[in-house]
């Protein structure tokens, strides 16, 4: 249980703050409309640098990609200090991160709520809390999740062997990087919980004129990042 809630309070905010500085940027009549990509780039980077801080039991993975890398590095003994490595306690993990994702979407639609209801608004609300592609290329699209969760789970082994205590700062300015250097293909979910868990918030909120929840998209913000995972917790095992 104590690993549930830090995985989930850890992902609320992560999704709460992400979500929300994607509403601030996106929605017409707020007081932060239009500030752009890098304000969104490091409003999730400090999201995830919130999120990591107040989840340190569980290790703050926040990202089923994150956990699947550390399932298949070898060398990791534990998913974080006294927490066995075993799949039922990585499901206790991915269960908490898509629940805790799916709050914080709706807790950030509530905070905007008039500007949701915004005849203006109507059809432009699906980039606040799902990711989407700048050119649909489901192929190329998923390469490019892939390469960013790749970087990502990669990054953070090597944080482990470095002497540095920067801790959740380096994971949030990390997450900064990608968006800024990797996050224009695809709006970089790197994260299966942080897209298709508010996707599905998306669905199912009463928003008007919030048009298609793009399920045709839903797989590559899941298999591209899942993948990449995988390959970085390889790769730290092999290459750190």
């Amino acid at each position: 249980m104590q690993v549930f809630f830090s995985e989930f309070i850890g992902t609320f905010i992560l999704v709460l703050m992400g979500a929300g500085v994607c509403a601030n940027v996106s929605l017409k009549g707020t007081l932060g409309s239009a500030a752009g990509w890098v304000a969104i780039s490091f409003g999730w980077g400090l999201a995830v640098f919130s999120g990591v801080w107040v989840s340190a039991p569980s290790g703050a993975h926040l990202n089923p990609a994150v956990t699947l890398g550390l399932m298949v590095n070898p060398e990791a003994t534990e998913l974080a200090p006294g927490v066995p490595k075993a799949m039922a306690t990585a499901m206790v993990y991915v269960a908490a991160q898509f629940i805790g994702a799916f709050l914080g979407a709706v807790v950030a639609w509530l905070a905007y709520k008039k500007h949701f209801d915004e005849p203006a608004n109507q059809g432009k609300v699906l980039g606040i809390f799902a990711t989407g592609p700048a050119i649909r290329s489901y192929g190329w699209n998923t390469v490019s999740e892939i390469i960013g969760t790749f970087v990502l789970v990669f990054v953070i082994g090597g944080f482990g062997g470095t002497p540095h205590g920067l801790g959740p700062l380096a994971v949030g300015l990390l997450v900064v990087a990608i968006g800024l250097s990797l996050g224009g293909a695809t709006g970089y979910a790197i994260n299966p919980a942080r897209d298709l868990a508010p996707r599905l918030a998306h669905a199912v909120l009463p928003i008007p004129g919030k048009g298609s929840s793009d399920w045709s998209y839903s797989w590559v913000p899941v298999v591209g990042p899942l993948a990449g995972g995988a390959l970085g917790g390889l790769a730290v095992a092999v290459l750190l």
